[in-house]
C-alpha cells in the first residue's frame, strides 16, 4: 500500500507569518515570563522543530507525535499541572445532542449506552483500540511533520494510554465544566445565556442526563431500548481525533458488539479508513440508518446540531459551552455524557533542559533573566489547554506576554 503522506509545512510558514506580524497582549505581570504563543495545534510539532518556539501545550495525539518523532518530551500531562489536584479527570469531550434527537428517548438512551460501552472497549483493549484509531483517522498511514515521519500506529499506542476513557457522569466531572464556564467568564467570552447563570441554572442549560440515565438502566438489565415510533436517518458529527475514539470503535470492531450486546452500529461497507455510512441495530433489528459526518472544529459541527443536519455530535467541552451561550435558535443543544478526561499535555524541545514541572519553572526563569522568555505554543485563547496553562504559570509567580493574529 502506498504510504499517505501530512504534510503541513506551507501551513506553518503561513502560520508563522502571522503570528508574529501580530501584537503583543501582555498581562501585566512584572519579573518573570514567558512568551504564549497562540498556534493551531496541528502546527506544533513543526514549530518546536524548526525552534519557532521552545515549549507547547497540546492535545492528544499530537503530544504523542512529537514524542514519537523526537521533538520533544512531556513536561506534564494535564491532569498532573499545577495547581494540585485541579485538573485531575478533567473535561475535555462529550457526547452531545440537540432537541430533535431527545424528541427519540430511545434512540438516545442507546447511542448513549452504546457509547459509553466504545469506552470501556478502550480501556479493556488498548493496543487493538489503537490500530482500529489508527485505521479510522489515519488508514494505518505515516505522519510526515516537516521533517519527521512517524508512524500512526506508535502514534497511537503512545496517546491512547494517556488518555482517560469514561462515559462516567460524576459530580468532580460536572464541576469541571462548570470551572470551565467560569473561565470563559473571566476571559469574556461567555456573555450570553451563561453570563450570570448559578451552579443549577448552568447545569439547567448544558446538560440533559436523561438518556444518560437511561443508558445505566439499559447496562444495567442487559436490554436495550426498541424505538417507539419510526426513526429517520441519524447522523452523528465528530471530529478527526482519538479523543473521539469511542465511536470509531464501534464501528471499526461492530462484530464484537453484535456478538456481545446484539445491539451495534453496522458499517454499509467495510473499509480502512473511516466510515460515512452505517445502520443501527437495537436488540437485533435494524431501527435507522446513520450518517457519520466529519467536521472541520466543534463550532462547525455546533451549526450543524442547530440546523439539524446532525442530530449528534462528539466534540470537545469548549464549543458546546459557546454554543449554549450564544444560541439564539430554537433547537436546543445538550451535552449528555462525557466521552473521555484528560489528553493533553505540555512538552519542551528535546534539548530544553527541563523534564518535568519543577525543572521546566526553574529553566522559564533562567530565560528570563537572559532577556530570552521561553516561547510556548497555545491551541487558541480559552481553550482548555490555555486556561490550564495560565493558572499553571499563576501557581508559580510566572506573568506572560500572549500573541495572536
Amino acid at each position: 500500500m502506498q504510504k499517505k503522506h501530512f504534510v503541513f509545512a506551507a501551513a506553518v510558514l503561513l502560520c508563522l507569518a502571522v503570528v508574529f506580524s501580530a501584537g503583543c497582549v501582555d498581562n501585566g505581570t512584572s519579573g518573570d515570563k514567558v512568551e504564549i504563543l497562540y498556534a493551531g495545534v496541528g502546527n506544533m510539532p513543526q514549530l518546536l522543530e524548526s525552534g519557532a518556539v521552545d515549549a507547547a501545550i497540546a492535545w492528544q495525539p499530537f503530544v504523542a507525535v512529537i514524542e514519537e518523532g523526537k521533538i520533544g518530551k512531556v513536561i506534564s500531562y494535564s491532569e498532573d499541572l499545577p495547581p494540585e489536584g485541579k485538573w485531575e479527570g478533567h473535561t475535555c469531550c462529550v457526547f452531545g445532542a440537540n432537541s430533535n434527537a431527545l424528541a427519540n428517548p430511545e434512540v438516545a438512551a442507546d447511542l448513549t449506552a452504546l457509547m459509553i460501552l466504545g469506552n470501556e472497549y478502550i480501556t479493556a483493549n488498548p493496543e487493538k483500540a489503537s490500530v482500529l484509531i489508527a485505521d479510522w483517522l489515519f488508514a494505518n498511514q505515516d505522519l510526515t511533520y516537516g521533517g519527521v515521519t512517524v508512524n500512526s500506529v506508535d502514534v497511537m499506542k503512545a496517546s491512547i494510554p494517556t488518555i482517560q476513557f469514561s462515559g462516567e457522569v460524576t459530580n468532580a466531572w460536572i464541576k469541571s465544566n462548570e470551572d470551565f464556564v467560569q473561565s470563559q467568564r473571566d476571559l469574556g467570552l461567555v456573555s450570553g445565556k451563561l453570563a450570570n447563570t448559578n451552579s443549577e441554572d448552568t447545569k439547567e442549560l448544558l446538560f440533559d442526563f436523561s438518556a444518560y440515565d437511561a443508558a445505566q438502566d439499559i447496562l444495567e438489565s442487559g436490554k436495550f431500548l426498541e424505538p417507539t415510533t419510526q426513526v429517520k436517518d441519524i447522523s452523528i458529527g465528530y471530529l478527526a481525533s482519538d479523543h473521539d475514539g469511542p465511536l470509531f470503535v464501534l464501528l471499526k470492531d461492530w462484530q464484537f458488539f453484535k456478538n456481545n450486546y446484539n445491539t451495534y452500529l453496522k458499517p454499509v461497507s467495510e473499509k480502512v479508513g473511516k466510515i460515512d455510512k452505517a445502520e443501527l441495530y437495537v436488540n437485533g433489528k435494524k431501527v435507522a440508518n446513520v450518517n457519520l459526518i466529519e467536521g472541520s472544529a466543534g463550532p462547525q459541527l455546533m451549526t450543524l446540531l442547530q440546523q439539524n443536519q446532525i442530530q449528534y455530535a462528539v466534540a470537545g467541552t469548549p464549543p458546546f459551552v459557546s454554543a449554549v451561550d450564544k444560541s439564539t435558535s430554537a433547537v436546543d443543544i445538550k451535552i449528555l455524557a462525557p466521552i473521555m478526561m484528560n489528553g493533553s499535555g505540555l512538552l519542551a524541545a528535546d534539548d530544553a533542559p527541563a523534564d518535568d514541572w519543577d525543572s521546566f519553572i526553574a529553566w522559564v526563569k533562567e530565560r528570563s533573566a537572559e532577556g530570552k522568555p521561553v516561547v510556548i505554543a497555545d491551541p487558541q485563547l480559552g481553550s482548555i489547554q490555555d486556561v490550564q496553562l495560565k493558572a499553571a504559570l499563576d501557581s508559580a509567580g510566572i506573568g506572560y506576554s500572549t500573541k495572536s493574529a
